[in-house]
């Protein structure tokens, strides 16, 4: 750019106006949002929580693995085998929040072409499958951790059911919101599969 065309560009652009759309107020309207608008956090739900804690638990104990390893070269065993188990813990806490929102992977392409009734009862076996799914997840986990009680972690003298039991927390976490999902949707009369664009708020 030259001489010229910057000394237009400043002229146009004065210091006061540069300074205005750098402001906090005009950031957040361009996003569309309220500049006073205050954080609100009643709608997070536990697992979300939860979820959140073995996240952060799972970022200190990797980071505390990559400076024992990489900086001192002298890495704690416990750190490989105790980071697999939180970020086991924390994908399936965080799917409870898949089911609760309704946004886990979901085809609705044929819904398009069947008729309202049709739809309807497809939605509705969609989500009872899911619930029966869950469910027996939820007992075949409980089944397991019988057969593997006394076990105990490689590394870590920690018995292995502590991970199962997370998992189990998990499955019946996911089916007792499925059962709720069945029930929003069977109060407003409608899903997410026979209408993509709503949410779960929707009523």
């Amino acid at each position: 750019m030259g001489s010229a065309q910057a000394r237009t560009l400043s002229t146009v652009l004065s210091n006061d106006r540069l300074e205005r759309m750098l402001e906090t107020e005009a950031l957040a309207k361009a996003f569309g949002e309220e500049p006073d608008s205050q954080l609100d956090f009643s709608e997070v739900t536990l697992e979300a929580w939860l979820a959140l804690g073995f996240f952060w638990i799972l970022g200190a104990t990797v980071f505390y693995q990559f400076i024992t390893r990489y900086v001192f070269n002298d890495s704690d065993a416990w750190t490989e085998e105790i980071s697999r188990y939180l970020l086991i813990a924390t994908v399936f806490v965080g799917a409870v929040i898949g089911v609760a929102k309704n946004n886990h992977i979901q085809v609705d392409f044929f819904f398009r072409f069947m008729t309202a009734g049709m739809a309807k009862a497809v939605s509705l076996l969609t989500d009872v499958l899911r619930i029966v799914f869950l469910g027996c997840a939820s007992w075949m986990t409980w089944a397991l951790m019988q057969k593997m009680d006394g076990y105990q972690m490689t590394v870590v003298n920690l018995p292995m059911n502590l991970v199962y039991g997370v998992v189990l927390g998990g499955f019946a976490a996911m089916c007792l919101r499925s059962i709720w999902v069945l029930k929003v949707h069977w109060q407003r009369g409608y899903s997410a599969l026979e209408r993509p664009e709503s949410e779960m708020s929707d009523r």
